[in-house]
């Protein structure tokens, strides 16, 4: 995620205060300092990261803490309140009929965000369409293609055309069916006089309701005066970041953000169409300090819920699980439901008390360990019996041998499998006796951090912020 070294730097800082009754000006010095060198190595401009720190600082020693809330969860508040305002709010995207055209330089992503912007307003109930106008680059029109077809979505370009704005025109009449339309713009290396007009006329022809700047956030802070020649050649309502699953720092992203006076309109990451998501200021910026993101998590679950229902031959309610026996095709469908969520640590860092300072201690590759595991679990199921899978402890040591021998896994693993199921069989009993007033309590200590000492206290975070503000 971008910023992710912040995060954690930040996260270790404020572990420091823990216990403090009071704050020392030396205290708040240390963590000024530990922002500043942060923001700096993430490649945030000079004078951001000047303006953040004196106004964090400022406010962490003129300010009264409310009455029964420690230094430590004040000054995150005061962090988390700043670098709200950083980041700014998200761009307008209303659910309706509209127009957006994609504008960015080579290699920024621009045909890949197309393809992801229009399978995210599809999970919302629109029908999107791609037009793709790039009759520039070799295999744009392909790649477009082939994109589309991912997302599920409508389609239009043409490989025989070399004029842009013709295709633009065309595909306007082609996709007059849809309900938002997006417009994909070649690119270049730098911004020139060629690609302005090119642009411009693109512009002038399909009357968007929405010009979307996309921004690699390895850019650094060459992305600020990229941005200010975009904003002053076409304006730029909003800015789509996106690669943020590498090692991109993202700093200069959002220098270029503050730049052009602009929002944030998706965070981009991965290589499917799935890999997306609508920018919130207030949730991003939880997760960042480790409070997790539950907006996010809900929509990631009901959408992998619908998913793995929808690929289903048999009618399966995961409310069945805590009545009746608990079966190795149950556990199946959960593996698969998480599988459609996306990456586990992305999932981790939306849970509160599970990501930031958790995630800071584990091995770089330990999701994609469990992810591993995961999928041999699913492979291993592949090679049992219909009576195995409805009832596992039939399986002994025979049976495991010949379960070996179909799937190519170790016995080890088999075990594993049989291990996790009995233990997620043990739980969901401890489940089936709870009422509501139990799943209640287990949920509030779920958004506390599991509600011992490594919580946040009351500020695990939902839609409107872990503050409640």
């Amino acid at each position: 995620m971008v910023l992710d070294d912040l995060g954690s730097s930040l996260r270790g800082t404020l572990d420091d205060l823990r216990g403090k009754s009071r704050l020392s000006e030396e205290d708040i010095a240390d963590i000024v300092k530990e922002i500043q060198r942060s923001l700096l190595q993430a490649d945030v401009d000079v004078g951001l990261v000047q303006d953040l720190s004196s106004s964090i600082e400022t406010r962490a020693l003129e300010e009264e803490p409310p009455a029964g809330t420690t230094p430590r969860d004040w000054v995150l508040r005061i962090v988390y309140e700043e670098l709200v305002d950083l980041v700014g709010e998200s761009t307008e995207l209303p659910l309706e009929e509209q127009t957006i055209m994609l504008a960015g330089l080579y290699g920024s992503g621009k045909t890949t965000t197309a393809a992801k912007m229009a399978w995210w307003f599809s999970t919302k109930g629109l029908r999107p369409a791609i037009i793709q106008t790039d009759t520039d680059r070799p295999g744009a029109y392909d790649q477009s293609k082939e994109m589309a077809e991912r997302a599920e979505v409508d389609f239009y370009g043409d490989p025989d055309e070399d004029d842009p704005v013709k295709i633009a025109r065309d595909g306007l009449e082609a996709t007059e069916n849809a309900d938002v339309r997006i417009v994909d713009t070649a690119g270049r290396d730098g911004l020139n006089e060629e690609l302005i007009e090119q642009i411009e006329r693109i512009e002038q022809e399909v009357q968007p309701d929405r010009d979307l700047l996309v921004l690699d956030a390895a850019m650094g802070q060459s992305a600020k005066s990229q941005a200010a020649d975009f904003e002053e050649a076409i304006g730029i309502d909003g800015v789509v970041i996106t690669k943020l699953d590498g090692t991109a720092k993202g700093g200069g992203a959002l220098a270029a953000v503050n730049e052009t006076d602009s929002t944030i309109a998706f965070l981009g990451s991965g290589e499917t169409v799935k890999d997306i998501e609508r920018f919130e200021p207030s949730g991003f910026i939880s997760r960042l300090l480790g409070m997790g993101d539950l907006k996010q998590l809900t929509e990631r679950v009901e959408r992998a819920m619908e998913e793995t229902q929808e690929g289903d031959e048999e009618d399966w309610d995961p409310e069945d699980m805590l009545e009746g026996q608990f079966t190795l095709k149950d556990m199946r469908k959960q593996m698969q439901t998480m599988n459609n969520m996306g990456p586990l640590d992305q999932v981790m860092d939306m849970i509160p008390g599970l990501g930031g300072g958790l995630m800071d201690q584990l091995p770089d590759d330990a999701m994609d360990v469990t992810q591993e595991r995961m999928r041999d679990f699913d492979v291993i199921m592949d090679s049992m019996t219909e009576e195995e899978l409805e009832n596992p402890r039939v399986v002994g040591q025979s049976r495991t041998r010949r379960i070996c021998r179909g799937s190519g896994k170790p016995e080890e693993r088999v075990r594993e499998l049989l291990q996790q199921h009995k233990q997620m069989e043990q739980m969901l009993k401890q489940f089936q006796g709870m009422g509501d007033g139990d799943m209640e309590r287990m949920m509030k200590q779920m958004q506390q951090g599991g509600g011992g000492g490594g919580g946040m206290g009351g500020m695990g975070g939902g839609g409107m912020g872990p503050f409640g503000d």
